[in-house]
C-alpha cells in the first residue's frame, strides 16, 4: 500500500503544511499553485455531496477515487483539512485523525510560538508525522 502525498490546510483555505513520501510524476507547479488547486477541488466536492447525500454527513471526511489513486479527506473540529493522496487499497482515515489529534494538536496548536494560518516549518512537527506515518499499517517501506 502506498501514502503519496499529504496536504494541510487551514480554516481559510491556506496550505500549512505539504508532505511527499512517494511521487511518481514530477509537479509541474509549485507546491502553492497546486496546494490552492487542491482546496478548490475539495471545496467544491463538498458542497457538492452535502447538496445530493441522501444522508446527513456526520464525520466530516470523504474520499474521491480515480482510476490510479484515492484522494482521502478528513476535516477536524478546528477546520484544518487534511488530504492524503494514496494508492486504491489504502483507507487512511484513522491515520488523518491520528495525524490530527497526536501531531498537529501536540506539535502546532499547543505551540505559543507557531502563529495560525502560518506555513509550519518546524523540523520536530515533520519528524514526528513522518514517524506516525511510517508506523501506520498502510505505509510499506517498499514506497522510498
Amino acid at each position: 500500500m502506498t501514502i503519496y502525498n499529504l496536504y494541510m490546510f487551514d480554516k481559510t483555505g491556506s496550505l500549512v503544511y505539504y508532505g511527499e513520501w512517494v511521487r511518481k510524476k514530477p509537479a509541474t507547479m509549485s507546491k502553492e499553485e497546486e496546494g490552492k488547486l487542491v482546496y478548490g477541488m475539495i471545496f467544491s466536492l463538498r458542497s457538492f455531496l452535502l447538496k445530493i447525500s441522501p444522508t446527513d454527513i456526520q464525520d466530516n471526511s470523504f474520499c474521491y477515487r480515480t482510476s490510479k489513486y484515492k484522494l482521502n479527506y478528513y476535516e477536524s473540529p478546528t477546520g484544518l483539512k487534511l488530504v492524503m493522496n494514496t494508492d486504491l487499497n489504502s483507507s487512511p482515515k484513522d491515520l488523518l485523525k491520528s495525524i490530527y489529534a497526536q501531531i498537529y494538536v501536540e506539535y502546532v496548536a499547543k505551540n505559543p510560538l507557531s502563529l495560525p494560518g502560518e506555513y509550519i516549518n518546524s523540523e520536530l512537527f515533520a519528524q514526528k508525522l513522518n514517524q506516525l506515518v511510517s508506523m501506520s499499517p498502510i505505509y510499506s517501506q517498499r514506497n522510498l
